[in-house]
């Protein structure tokens, strides 16, 4: 099983975009999303530093709130 982190995409260059999830910025490659339409705003699922899949910022808001739950019950 994998785990990837939702994250806002801040600012995209070429394949590379700076994202932010809950006050953290981190690096993310977008070569996987190739052919994909991202730009600043959009919400993608991260997974060891390169985005996976483009999320709605509905999808990305209910991952948090159910990692936010398991977490309150660990």
């Amino acid at each position: 099983m994998c785990l990837a982190v939702p994250m806002r995409i801040k600012s995209v260059d070429g394949y590379a975009a700076v994202c932010e999830a809950k006050g953290i910025e981190r690096e993310v490659s977008l070569f996987m999303l190739q052919g994909e339409e991202i730009g600043p705003g959009d919400h993608v699922l991260v997974h060891v530093g390169y985005a996976i899949q483009k999320v709605s910022e509905e999808e990305a808001r209910s991952t948090w709130e159910l990692f936010e739950e398991i977490l309150e019950h660990a």
